[in-house]
């Protein structure tokens, strides 16, 4: 892969795991257990591809409308493959943050993620940012109130607002997002990293997760060298 042309941060809408799960007669858990250990897999094929910074769309914040069996499930997946992820990304040193709301999270996932946080604190290859509980609108409103806050103190002069400021407020103080890909058919951004997209090339397949393998994911990174990125200059 030429390096030049990697994006620096890439974003993933993890999406299609129930479709695949219906397409192969399979209870819907099925398929969100195939998802996360394909995201494993494209964790690795994209580090080793040079990208530096990945952030994955795994829960939203509407996400627990759905039948709340599954959401359980889900929980118990995160708190699973989280405390089992520390040491493994530790040994590739890939350093874990997550952006979103702590808020409806039961206790075992927020401690999962703080382990999986802390044990790899110190790593420097990549970072991976999984966006859990999260939604792009919560997460500009949640920084508002954090430079309030800060203002009301004395610690943030108002003329000292810009957008460099307003970006370290969000979840995670991470560069813009060069490549958004969303897998499983659906065109939309469904309220993901609104601020961190705004001159993001976008690619989307109607592969489902489970199946968005390293051919798929080297044909999106094809896709994206082919675009002309001008940041509206031309």
């Amino acid at each position: 892969m030429n390096q030049i042309s990697v994006p620096n941060h890439l974003a993933i809408i993890v999406d299609g795991n129930r479709r695949w799960a219906r397409k192969h007669h399979m209870p819907a858990f099925m398929g969100h257990k195939h998802g996360f250990d394909r995201l494993e897999k494209i964790i690795d094929h994209a580090v080793k591809s040079g990208v530096s910074y990945i952030s994955l769309f795994v829960f939203s914040t509407e996400n627990f409308r759905r039948d709340a069996n599954e959401v359980d499930y889900l929980m118990e997946l995160f708190c699973k493959n989280f405390s089992e992820m520390a040491a493994k990304m530790k040994r590739k040193n890939i350093k874990v943050v997550f952006s979103g709301r702590r808020t409806n999270l039961i206790p075992s996932v927020i401690d999962a993620m703080n382990y999986l946080s802390s044990e790899t604190q110190d790593c420097t290859q990549s970072i991976v940012n999984f966006c859990l509980n999260y939604g792009g609108r919560a997460e500009i409103v949640d920084a508002c109130k954090a430079i309030s806050a800060d203002v009301d103190e004395n610690t943030l002069q108002i003329e000292d607002i810009n957008e460099t400021t307003f970006t370290r407020y969000l979840y995670q103080d991470l560069p813009p997002v060069d490549f958004l890909v969303r897998t499983s058919g659906e065109i939309r951004i469904s309220n993901f990293m609104l601020w961190q997209l705004a001159y993001a090339e976008m690619y989307f397949t109607d592969v489902l997760f489970p199946d968005f393998d390293e051919a798929c994911f080297d044909e999106a990174l094809r896709v994206y060298q082919c675009r002309s990125r001008r940041f509206g200059v031309d």
